[in-house]
């Protein structure tokens, strides 16, 4: 749904590494183009194989990036944080999206036609040299995952997937509750293992007193423990 009553001008404020390089025509360029959508729980933002036409950042909620590999598994690549600026690689090579992207929970997402931050780069260096370091950033986290997802033991990967969301979201009020509810589907599908897999690591972690689980709640009691698990690979 396209959200029509809102500032303009103060959203394009707000996301600052867009904004603070920007001429004041190439400010009032961008935001007569931008558009604000608003996403349910659980819907798609964009899919796999579509052509991309939006530059976008998360203004609130949360959304997770996934790919469909072998036989209809899916492998949740990254979460994106408040302000994250996502879905423009594909553009900026001239491909279709590699990743699908949806909802975790109700969010609202700034637009941008990739068109529009073409030219502006075109004449623009330092954005350009933003996106040329949020790229290099990107590839390293990739890389990273690469090594994670392939030489750490379940136990490791599913620590190192709560550390992310801790990192990513925070606590709620009280310190210590992830403040973003999964599923034990999509823990999995962060960690790369089956949904029992996820389970039962959960409850091991729980019995150790590093974390407690409540439904979709989770707690990290023990911090220090649980990154020297996702350190130490397991």
């Amino acid at each position: 749904m396209v959200k029509e009553d809102f500032d303009k001008e103060k959203i394009a404020e707000s996301m600052t590494v867009l904004w603070e390089p920007l001429t004041p025509d190439q400010r009032k360029y961008l935001v007569d183009h931008i558009k604000v959508h608003l996403f349910e729980k659980n819907e798609t933002i964009y899919k796999q194989n579509e052509q991309p036409t939006y530059l976008m950042c998360l203004l609130k909620g949360k959304i997770k990036v996934y790919m469909n590999g072998v036989g209809g598994r899916t492998q949740i690549i990254r979460v994106i944080e408040q302000m994250g600026i996502f879905s423009y690689r594909a553009a900026f090579v001239n491909e279709n999206y590699k990743t699908s992207a949806s909802a975790f929970e109700a969010s609202t997402v700034c637009m941008i036609p990739i068109n529009v931050i073409r030219s502006i780069i075109e004449e623009n260096n330092e954005l350009a040299v933003f996106f040329i370091r949020q790229l290099c950033k990107m590839l390293g986290e990739a890389d990273a995952l690469t090594v994670n997802l392939t030489q750490k033991h379940m136990r490791g990967r599913l620590a190192e997937s709560l550390i992310i969301l801790k990192n990513k979201y925070g606590y709620e009020d009280d310190g210590s509750t992830l403040s973003i509810y999964l599923s034990r589907e999509e823990l999995a599908n962060m960690s790369n293992m089956t949904t029992s897999n996820a389970i039962r690591i959960l409850s091991s972690l729980a019995s150790e007193n590093i974390i407690i689980t409540d439904g979709r709640k989770i707690k990290i009691i023990d911090e220090h423990r649980l990154c020297l698990i996702s350190e130490n690979g397991g």
